[in-house]
This record gives C-alpha cells, sequence and structure tokens, in this order.
C-alpha cells in the first residue's frame, strides 16, 4: 500500500490525572525525523515512545505532541519539597557570590516541578501514553494510505501517457528510417561522383543504427513494468521509484537526443513532462 508522508491525526484518552492529548503530523523528508513535545511527566518515556513511531514509519519529519491536561475542577495542589529545598540551598550558595541578588517567592513558585497536582505514577501514565499513542499511530498511518491511494492513482495515469507515447514513437520509427534512407539516396545521386552501392549501404546502415532507439524504447518498457509492479507493493516504495524516475528520464534524455524528426522530438518532450509530473508526486511518498 503506497503511503503519502504527509498526514495529520489526533487523540485523547482520560486518565487518573487528567485527559492525555496526542497529535501526530508529518511533512516530506528524505529520512525519518521524529520531534517530540512532552510534559514534565512523560519526559521518562521519551524514548520509548520515539521508538514506538519509528517501529511503525519510515520516512517523513514527523511532529508529535502530547499533552496532559488536568481535570475541571481540580484544585488540589501540592509542593515539592524535596525539590523546594535543593533550590534554597543553590540560592544560599548564589548569595554567597552575589549579596545583592534575590530570590522572590512568586519566582520559586514558577519553577518547573514545584507546584504539582495529585501525584502521577509516571511508569502508569508511559503505558496510557503508548496505548494512546498506537490508536494516534493507526489513524495516521490509515490516512497516509488514503493520501497514498491518490498519489498512486495520479502516478499511474502518467504511467499510462508514457506508454502510449512510447508506443507511438515504436510505430514511427520504420516510417522515419525509411524517410532518412530516402534523404540519403537523394545527397548521393546530387555528387558529382559516383559512390559505391556497397559502401553507401554500409554507411546508412551505420547511421540509422546510431540514430536507433529500439533499446531504449525496451527499457522504457521494461521501467513501466517495474514501476507498476512497485505501486502495488505493500513495503515503503518512495526510494525505489526515486531510482526507476532516473531510469526513466534517462531513456526519453537518449530519445530526444538521437531524434531527427520532429514528432519523435516533441514526443521526447512530452516524455520529460510526464516524468517531471511523476517526480513531483514521488517526493510526497514514503
Amino acid at each position: 500500500m503506497i503511503r503519502s508522508m504527509t498526514a495529520w491525526a489526533g487523540g485523547e484518552r482520560s486518565t487518573a490525572w487528567g485527559t492525555l492529548s496526542c497529535e501526530l503530523r508529518s511533512v516530506n523528508h528524505r529520512f525519518l525525523e521524529i520531534g517530540l513535545r512532552l510534559p514534565d511527566d512523560l519526559r521518562a518515556a521519551e524514548a520509548a515512545l520515539r521508538e514506538r513511531i519509528s517501529a511503525r514509519l519510515n520516512r517523513g519529519k514527523i511532529d508529535a505532541v502530547l499533552r496532559l491536561r488536568a481535570p475541571e475542577g481540580s484544585t488540589a495542589l501540592a509542593i515539592n519539597h524535596a525539590l523546594v529545598e535543593q533550590l534554597g540551598d543553590l540560592a544560599g550558595q548564589l548569595r554567597e557570590r552575589f549579596p545583592a541578588m534575590t530570590v522572590s517567592l512568586t519566582e520559586l513558585l514558577q519553577y518547573p516541578g514545584v507546584v504539582r497536582g495529585e501525584a502521577v505514577d509516571p511508569l502508569a501514565l508511559q503505558t496510557q501514553a503508548l496505548a494512546l499513542l498506537d490508536e494516534v499511530l493507526d489513524g495516521f498511518i490509515a490516512a497516509r494510505e488514503r493520501e497514498g491511494e491518490k498519489l498512486a492513482a495520479a502516478i499511474a495515469e502518467r504511467v499510462d501517457g508514457i506508454e502510449r507515447i512510447a508506443g507511438q514513437v515504436r510505430e514511427l520509427i520504420p516510417a522515419i528510417r525509411e524517410g532518412q534512407r530516402a534523404k540519403l539516396a537523394a545527397r548521393l545521386a546530387d555528387l558529382p561522383h559516383p559512390v559505391d552501392p556497397g559502401r553507401a549501404e554500409a554507411e546508412l546502415v551505420l547511421w540509422l543504427q546510431k540514430l536507433d532507439v529500439d533499446e531504449e524504447l525496451d527499457r522504457l518498457a521494461s521501467h513501466i513494468t517495474e514501476i507498476r509492479r512497485v505501486l502495488r507493493s505493500r513495503e515503503p516504495v518512495g526510494r525505489r521509484l526515486d531510482f526507476l524516475l532516473q531510469e526513466f528520464n534517462r531513456e526519453a534524455n537518449t530519445t530526444g537526443s538521437k531524434s531527427v524528426d520532429s514528432r519523435t522530438s516533441n514526443a521526447a518532450v512530452e516524455l520529460k513532462v510526464l516524468i517531471d509530473q511523476i517526480r513531483e508526486q514521488v517526493q510526497n511518498i514514503e
């Protein structure tokens, strides 16, 4: 299943310490980059949360935000006396060096962790956070897959266009060869001295071989088969598609450089336009 790298999902659940919410959003990125914003009570769970995300996602810049909102009407507050004592000791040491320095009660209360609500069980909260993250990841991946279906359809439509143009070029080749043969024969006939027919034919064959694009069209057909197979894959395919597009572009460039007919030159330009359109879509695929 093709997945987009752009998506959003969110969710929340009630806990004994308030409402825990989680939001995930992502944008394109060559690799997997995870940014986490957590409440203080979940700092110890950061490694476990990162591991859970990286186990299910492969590419994209992920922004994950978890929040813990205290229950409505909750007014029970407590002082973290151990932390206050530590801060008091530090303040005393600083006053010895900087006698003019003062620390107000308001400043002390504003220090993170000094005032807290009902004591939180870190392990229990981590369990709740991981369970919520799994639920949000389910929705997040589903959103990526829905967007991926649209991207795959857009790519498939353009691949059909590439196949159609390649078929048109293949149909034109015999007539172009005959036209080039006739042009060369006319030029030889205009020469003041006769040319050995055998040598002329050999030169013509060599020249036509240099202009031949059968191999490029065959390789293009092979790449078309492969990209359709990749679009049906359930594995991450973004990098594979990047590689295939480089091969598509190579064949289109060679076809254009060998062209001696305006129709095949125009076809090569149309191929490159479609390839560029596919590349834009692929940049958003995991």
